[in-house]
């Protein structure tokens, strides 16, 4: 498969923003919005980007882009290759996921280290090859490991502690059985979410360092929904997340420009 086969490949328009090198991608508005402000956006310009928003400096090649609300494995895959087209050159990405194993509660940040792939999109972004099948797709896709490392010390800077390990993305969150969550459990799988293997599948293929940080906001491990979204535990999880996330983009961009 060559990079260069699609019919449909992502556009810089006349009006789009040239990017600098470090962009983010929030799966919600609220984080959207504290990343942003944790960047100095404050005084920076908004586009429209698809259905979310992209929030760059007033001047693009001195600071980070931030990408969201983004919700879903395709739709992610859609915005993270506008960002790189657009000019970035390597993405950390900030969401919410369920725990499926007692190793990760309310709150609890996970950096993982591979993503099961249980949605469509990665198989379109592999690179095949000699041992597998026509039909066969890869059964995780995995993170840029030094960047990934860097979200972890990024944390510690933050007092945070982080929870390591692989995560399950699947496409249908309505369709999170006990047959599956045991299944993705029994295979070390923390936690269960929508982007992040599609999102690592989209950045091997493009050769785009990526990483994610994740928050627990609610839990399936006992096989019974127990939601989270309203704890205490959780909005301080999230402000973690958004300090540590913003911490590294900004490291990674002094990094680039020296």
């Amino acid at each position: 498969m060559s990079v260069d086969d699609a019919i449909v490949r992502p556009v810089r328009g006349k009006r789009s923003p040239r990017l600098g090198p470090v962009a983010v991608m929030a799966a919600t508005r609220p984080d959207l919005e504290r990343i942003c402000r944790l960047c100095g956006l404050a005084e920076g310009r908004r586009y429209p980007l698809y259905i979310s928003e992209l929030a760059v400096p007033a001047d693009p090649d001195g600071g980070v882009a931030v990408a969201g609300p983004v919700v879903g494995a395709p739709y992610a895959a859609m915005i993270l290759e506008t960002l790189l087209c657009w000019g970035a050159r390597e993405v950390l990405f900030c969401g919410w996921c369920g725990a499926i194993s007692a190793a990760a509660d309310i709150g609890s940040l996970i950096v993982p280290q591979r993503a099961f792939i249980d949605e469509g999109t990665s198989r379109h972004y592999r690179r095949r090859r000699a041992e597998e099948g026509p039909g066969e797709a890869p059964f995780f896709s995995t993170p840029a490991p030094e960047l990934a490392q860097a979200l972890i010390r990024a944390a510690g800077r933050q007092g945070c502690p982080v929870v390591e390990g692989p995560v399950w993305s699947t496409d249908a969150i309505y369709r999170e059985t006990p047959r599956k969550v045991e299944y993705y459990r029994q295979r070390g799988c923390l936690a269960v979410e929508m982007e992040l293997s599609a999102l690592f599948s989209v950045a091997a293929f493009r050769r785009a360092p990526l990483a994610g940080m994740l928050v627990v906001s609610d839990d399936l491990s006992t096989l019974h929904w127990r939601p989270g979204f309203r704890k205490p535990a959780f909005r301080e999880g999230r402000h973690a997340a958004c300090r540590a996330v913003a911490d590294l983009a900004l490291h990674r961009l002094e990094a680039f420009s020296t």
